[in-house]
């Protein structure tokens, strides 16, 4: 990889590794669908987490490139429901800082797990980004349209993940897996990073 290649790389590795910010509770007001919208987009930990899981995706191929960013979305409202009833879920900021850590590496090794392993992996990490979003919901009616706000946002970072992996693979078949797999490491990386700011 030349360079030129790596140079916005390393920018960008520059840029996620001191910023371990987590989207979750003491990020202001949460009322209403924009509210909801702009939480997973709030935080570098929801963000990384949510396009690694689309780049993981695209990898796979195939079913998985729907079934595992839905699986996401659907548990993640799950989780959101515990967050919002108050029900107790223990290490959140540590399982969303692992799952950027687990998401990058397998994006990173190009990981080929079968579509049911991928799905129940990205499953449980959506319970503790859900869990985080929906903790910060309202209690009046405006939890639903927070719910569909940060569900939405979600599903739009699955859909840019999908599409970078799309992207990076035009350069070619040489070079395209390898700019996608440094992508992971970097996540990676800023994942460990992150954990070690959560322990």
């Amino acid at each position: 990889m030349s360079f030129r290649t790596l140079r916005p790389l390393l920018a960008a590795s520059a840029l996620l590794v001191p910023t371990a910010a987590f989207a979750h509770p003491g990020h202001g007001e949460a009322v209403g669908f924009m509210a909801g919208l702009g939480h997973p987009v709030g935080g570098l930990d929801h963000v990384l987490a949510m396009v690694m899981v689309g780049v993981f995706a695209y990898q796979l191929g195939g079913r998985a490139l729907w079934l595992v960013p839905a699986t996401f979305v659907v548990v993640m409202a799950a989780g959101g429901g515990l967050g919002m009833a108050g029900i107790e879920v223990p290490f959140v900021e540590t399982g969303i800082a692992l799952s950027i850590v687990a998401l990058g590496a397998a994006v990173a090794f190009g990981l080929k797990a079968p579509v049911a392993v991928a799905m129940a992996a990205v499953g449980v990490f959506a319970t503790f980004h859900g869990y985080a979003h929906g903790a910060e919901a309202p209690e009046t009616g405006g939890g639903a349209a927070y719910a569909a706000g940060f569900m939405l946002a979600t599903a739009a970072l699955h859909a840019a993940g999908v599409g970078f992996g799309a992207l990076i693979g035009r350069i070619g078949e040489a070079q395209g897996p390898l700019v996608t797999r440094a992508a992971g490491g970097l996540a990676a990386l800023a994942g460990v990073a992150i954990l070690a700011g959560a322990l």
